[in-house]
Parts: structure tokens; sequence; C-alpha cells
């Protein structure tokens, strides 16, 4: 028997103004699943998390969760097991990093020595050095913050993770460096992951399937691979191109 996919979109749609950041998008995510939504600014990839994790609500469609459908009166529950990651890690400056990481689960009434355990656990997976996680965010590397980002989303073990363009802010050695620690640490939790970013390679190096957006709607839906040699439409072909020197080249255009 077939299972249901853990995310399905349905028809999703959300205007802001005269602006379509979705248009009537369906999306079906399966478990364990790497996915990785990518496109040109303002397609819709971080209007999509958001609609997900219930910080927007859409215009139309149906939006569901493990089964459930997402609405005001059940997303915070459904939040307990999503664990989301915003660009730059949205810590609060306030707070230490081990207040970032166990905010929720202290919300919870999670006793302190299970906290503290699972603690010790994500810091473990995550490489964050223990001194660190006294330190407030502004004390810690932008690598730092991001690991600690990480472990609050985690903390509770979601059974899904959302990250919008987790690395975008990193310059380019802490971020191959992070980008190899995340993939492992994905294929290590056998996590269903939505992903956002801007970078093709990136897309490739961590999604299982590539989605890629244009205008709320998607172009195409496929493995790396499918998109450099066998790219749908033209938009699909100029995305590609724009950034094929980080990417497999392109077969030869059989057409005249």
């Amino acid at each position: 028997m077939l299972s249901s996919p853990v995310i399905e979109l349905e028809q999703i749609s959300k205007a802001f103004g005269a602006t379509q950041a979705l248009d009537r998008l369906d999306l079906h995510v399966e478990a364990g699943q790497t996915s990785v939504l990518i496109g040109p600014s303002g397609c819709g990839k971080s209007t999509l998390l958001r609609v997900l994790v219930g910080l927007i609500e859409p215009d139309g469609g149906t939006a569901t969760f493990e089964g459930t459908t997402i609405t005001p009166q059940s997303v915070h529950a459904l939040r307990r097991r999503m664990g989301y990651v915003i660009q730059e890690g949205g810590l609060f400056p306030h707070l230490t990093a081990t207040e970032n990481v166990v905010l929720m689960a202290r919300q919870l009434g999670w006793p302190e020595p299970k906290w503290r355990s699972r603690l010790g656990e994500l810091a473990e997976l995550t490489r964050l050095p223990t001194d660190a996680l006294g330190r407030y965010p502004i004390e810690l590397s932008g690598g730092q913050r991001q690991r600690v980002s990480l472990m609050r989303a985690l903390m509770l073990d979601p059974h899904v993770l959302l990250m919008d363009e987790p690395l975008g802010a990193l310059d380019p050695m802490i971020r191959f460096e992070l980008q190899v620690e995340l993939r492992a640490i994905f294929r290590r939790l056998g996590k269903t992951v939505l992903l956002v970013t801007h970078d093709l390679d990136e897309a490739g190096f961590f999604g299982d399937f590539i989605v890629l957006l244009r205008n709320g709607r998607i172009e195409q839906r496929g493995t790396l691979e499918e998109l450099v040699n066998e790219p749908r439409n033209e938009f699909v072909r100029a995305f590609v191109n724009a950034q094929r020197s980080t990417v497999a080249p392109l077969r030869e255009d059989p057409r005249p």
C-alpha cells in the first residue's frame, strides 16, 4: 500500500497586492526526500514555506501536512512536527545559544535533564563546540549561528525540515563546509527536507528533486541532470544556462 505524501499543496494561490506570489501551485513531497525550491527572486519560494509553516494564509487552495489540512486552528500543533530555519538563522539576540535552542522545549515543559540531553546530542550532531553554547548570537561566527539555528529546528525531533536560504549569507569557504555537513546530517537523520536556494549547484548538491519556480508556478520538477539535459521550455533552458559554469554541460540543442 502506497503511503501519502508528507506535504501536499493543491491549487495554492497567494497574492500580495498586484503581485501573484503563488499561482494555483500543486506540489507533493514524499517522506525522506530532500526537495529543493529554486528560481528567480520573487518566484514564490519563501512564500511557499511560509504557507506550510502557517505564517501566511493562502488565498485559495489546500495545504496538507501528514494528512492534516493546515489551518489557523491546526497549525500550532503541526508546527511541533516541523523544523523551520530562516535566512541568516533568525536567532533571538538577547538569548544565548542554549536558550535559543531549547526555547520551545522549555515552553512545552520538558524537564531539564531531557532538554539538556537533547542539547548535547544536537551539539555533537552539528559539531558545535560546547563552549559556544553559553554565547550570544553576536559572539558567534556565521557558521556557528547557522549550526545553532539548525539545532533549534531539530530540538523537537520534527518530521520535516523547512529551510529558507540557510547558507545564503555565509562566505564561500564556510558555506562549502556547511553544505557537506548538512547533507551528511540529512542522510543520517532521514528527515523529509524542503530547502530554498537561489544556487543551482547547491540545489543539485542537496536535492533528490529540484523544483524550479517562476511567477508562482512550477516550470519543471526533476533531478539536476533532467533540468540540465532535458529542459522543458525556454525559461528552464535559460535559467540553467545562466548558471552553467557551475553545473554539468548541457547537451547540444537538437533543434535547428
